[in-house]
């Protein structure tokens, strides 16, 4: 990292360390934000979208049965960001029979993502975005012992390419020393009077998360993670922005990698938080319609499932077991006995039935037990 990289307008301050090397300091938040003509209009898109998906949200038949496949994309494409190959059917298919086509180390990755987005969720329920939430969430995330889960970190980490050393890090965050005194001024921001809008808010709470990288692994999928819980449960907002966990941005970001990175990046550098904005706000209004579209794609699926079965005069079981499938596409006898409360023998039938119809199809595998999974649902997911 060089002196020379970063400008007069640079967001970060550069301190030597008594080891020699330069560690970026990130000023503090929120920063003066230029209102502008292209801002206004880049938030007001992002918003008419969000506010169309929160009514999608409130009108949908059964919100909850998209929660779980809609979460679960999210931790397949916020965890491929950081390098896992693991699919979402991989993902799917893994939990349903604990078999897996990709790298089971991935697929594990993905999994704990899965864990701790849900136990952020579940936790805001009764407590307010805390620094032990999130110390809560990367113990759930990283178990491996070596990245030191739920701590943030006591050495000094750096970005750039892979296998770098700190000399050739093209960022180096805080020292440890510093750590604390920055994230408690992350988390007092967190709960303070608003005074910019929530969504501005988000981005610049992403970008000072990423710009401290308090753990030693795992900061991505945490900062990415944060934006979603923060809109289901900003601390200081009279009212959630979704009233569901319906929108999530991995999916952009991952599309747009090298830019994500690059963005941040100049906010450090340069202190172009005008482009940073209009990179999160274009990705809060993509990423919000394509939920609005997925959304409306899978209830229209699943309508067309139960003409189907209204069709064929199949069970109850089978209708119980197609609403199952929505929230996760992917399952076993066994499972689907479990997951619709009936024996194995009725579960059986209800899966032949449903293979019979093209609700599901067998997975090809010549591992036990054997997976049914649900092409068309997987094929809407994307």
């Amino acid at each position: 990292m060089k002196r020379e990289d970063f400008d007069a307008n640079a967001f970060v301050k550069l301190i030597q360390e008594p080891s020699g090397y330069l560690a970026a300091h990130p000023g503090e938040v929120p920063p003066e934000v230029r209102p502008t003509w292209e801002l206004y209009s880049a938030l007001s898109a992002a918003d008419r979208a969000l506010s169309e998906l929160a009514g999608v949200a409130k009108t949908l038949p059964n919100p909850h049965l998209l929660i779980s496949p809609f979460m679960r994309k999210e931790a397949v494409l916020s965890s491929k960001i950081e390098g896992t190959q693991a699919s979402l059917s991989d993902l799917l298919i893994f939990e349903a029979s604990n078999q897996s086509q990709a790298n089971t180390s991935d697929v594990n990755e993905v999994m704990n993502y899965v864990r701790a987005l849900e136990h952020g969720l579940r936790s805001l329920r009764d407590f307010p975005l805390s620094l032990r939430l999130l110390r809560d969430l990367h113990r759930l995330m990283l178990v491996d012992p070596t990245k030191t889960p739920g701590e943030f970190r006591r050495s000094q980490n750096w970005i750039g390419a892979p296998g770098c050393t700190l000399d050739e890090a093209s960022y180096i965050p805080p020292p440890p020393a510093a750590l604390m005194d920055h994230l408690g001024r992350l988390e007092a921001y967190l709960h303070s009077p608003p005074t910019l809008p929530a969504l501005i808010r988000y981005a610049i709470v992403h970008y000072q998360f990423e710009a401290i990288h308090p753990f030693l692994d795992g900061n991505g999928r945490i900062g990415r993670l944060l934006i979603t819980l923060l809109m289901c449960a900003d601390p200081v907002e009279s009212r959630p922005l979704l009233p569901e966990p319906l929108l999530y941005l991995s999916a952009f970001f991952e599309a747009r990698r090298s830019e994500y990175y690059e963005r941040l990046s100049q906010v450090s550098r340069k202190g172009d938080w005008e482009g940073w904005f209009a990179f999160f706000l274009e990705a809060v209004r993509v990423q919000a319609l394509d939920a609005i579209s997925r959304s409306e794609r899978l209830m229209s699926l699943r309508e067309e499932f139960r003409k189907r079965l209204q069709d064929a005069k199949a069970s109850a079981q089978c209708f119980e077991l197609t609403d199952m499938l929505f929230s996760s596409p992917a399952t076993t006898v066994s499972d689907a006995a479990r997951t619709t409360t009936r024996t194995y023998a009725g579960a059986k039938m209800a899966v032949v039935k449903l293979v019979e119809l093209g609700i599901l199809a067998e997975f090809p595998s010549q591992r036990t037990p054997k997976v049914f999974i649900s092409k068309d649902i997987l094929e809407v997911l994307g």
